[in-house]
């Protein structure tokens, strides 16, 4: 599909849900075209009503250096958002190259993803992942609504570098 002109997102405008053929197409190929860049692969998580709550994450950024803001931009289609949200705070736990498996165990819709799992409470109560590179610990400022998404705007409250190893990228639809 190079070349084609017939399919173009401006910010702010209406967008028409079109289940057709032509429009997976364009999804799959706007994915394709995205895909090409590379991006961090977090883990998000928090603790709430008693238990540990995460989801893995590729839309992790910086915001702001005074204050520290951080951001990711959650589906609203997730298990883990609404309870992050009730929780009011969330931990960005920076993912090492050779944690590809952390990362498809908190992408799942499955069992207890803290199963077997070591872990420890950062300020907010939210888990800190044994073997990370670095986390970031924060508290919601802000949510705006995005298409299919949540931007959320975290106020950084705690954040350390753990390791000097390696990230987990993401490119091209896999882990790298």
């Amino acid at each position: 599909m190079p070349g084609t002109s017939d399919f173009e997102l401006r910010p702010g405008e209406p967008v028409d849900i079109d289940d057709s053929a032509a429009a997976r197409v364009r999804a799959r190929y706007f994915r394709e075209v995205v895909g090409e860049f590379a991006t961090g692969v977090v883990v998000v998580t928090a603790y709430v009503e008693g238990r540990p709550v995460g989801m893995t994450c590729q839309t992790f950024s910086s915001v702001s250096l005074d204050p520290p803001l951080v951001s990711f931009i959650p589906a609203r289609t997730s298990r883990s958002w609404p309870l992050m949200r009730e929780a009011g705070h969330f931990c960005v736990n920076v993912l090492a190259a050779d944690q590809a498996d952390l990362a498809g165990v908190f992408a799942s819709k499955g069992a207890d993803k803290f199963a077997g799992l070591a872990w420890r409470p950062a300020g907010s109560g939210a888990p800190i992942l044994e073997g990370v590179l670095a986390y970031v610990d924060c508290t919601i400022a802000a949510v705006h609504s995005a298409g299919d998404h949540d931007i959320v705007i975290g106020q950084v409250r705690a954040l350390s570098k753990l390791s000097d190893a390696e990230p987990l990228l993401y490119h091209r639809g896999a882990f790298r």
